[in-house]
């Protein structure tokens, strides 16, 4: 069995008016490699006519991005010629490797309406040897994340990338790095077996 070591508060951190609550790097701690950042985003209520997300064209280099869109959605654009809209339950995957210029604001149908916004965005380091792979970006939504049904249905594992089991994620990462989002219901139980190579890794859960 994994004992919990430590509980870290996230520090309050807001961008631009955006509610940001930063898990890592904070006061008392840098960073759980490979991990570098771990950003939550409100939630948050947008009013009708709103100006949407502060986050204009910024440039990114060796890591990758996981965009968890819990609320709301998140309009994705970058100078590789990704684009897309992906709203409540999807995600986006970025590897900026050798460099890429992207922003992520919410669509013009979310600044028009208003609404909830609620984001997690993940960084995750790359080796040295992979430090300058060629940029690339995925968006999927909710309905093309595999999902395993668990624990009579009261546990649900939406499988981004790596395995679990004999199941598969979505993405193919460069690093072998397993994420998921965990939806439980009352009184679901998750038991979670990992392999002994994998042992000395972090996991992550917030």
């Amino acid at each position: 069995m994994r004992n919990i070591k430590n509980l870290h508060q996230a520090i309050d951190e807001p961008m631009h008016g955006l509610f940001t609550y930063r898990a890592f790097p904070n006061n008392s701690i840098e960073h759980i490699d490979p991990f570098i950042l771990l950003n939550h985003h409100g939630p948050q209520e947008f009013p009708p006519n709103n100006g949407g997300l502060p986050f204009g064209p910024h440039p990114h280099r060796g890591f990758e991005t996981l965009t968890f869109i819990l609320k709301g959605d998140v309009m994705h654009s970058d100078s590789g010629g990704g684009k897309s809209i992906i709203r409540s339950g999807g995600i986006q995957w970025m590897t900026a490797g050798k460099g890429i210029v992207h922003s992520e604001n919410a669509s013009e149908e979310f600044k028009k309406d208003g609404g909830i916004e609620e984001i997690l965005q993940l960084w995750i380091n790359l080796p040295a040897k992979l430090k300058m792979t060629p940029p690339k970006y995925i968006g999927l939504q909710k309905e093309e994340i595999p999902k395993l049904k668990l624990d009579d249905d009261k546990v649900t594992v939406n499988l981004i990338s790596g395995t679990w089991g004999k199941e598969k994620g979505a993405i193919d990462s460069l690093t072998d790095v397993i994420t998921s989002f965990i939806e439980l219901k009352q009184r679901g139980v998750l038991n979670l077996k990992v392999a002994k190579e994998r042992k000395k890794y972090p996991f992550i859960c917030c």
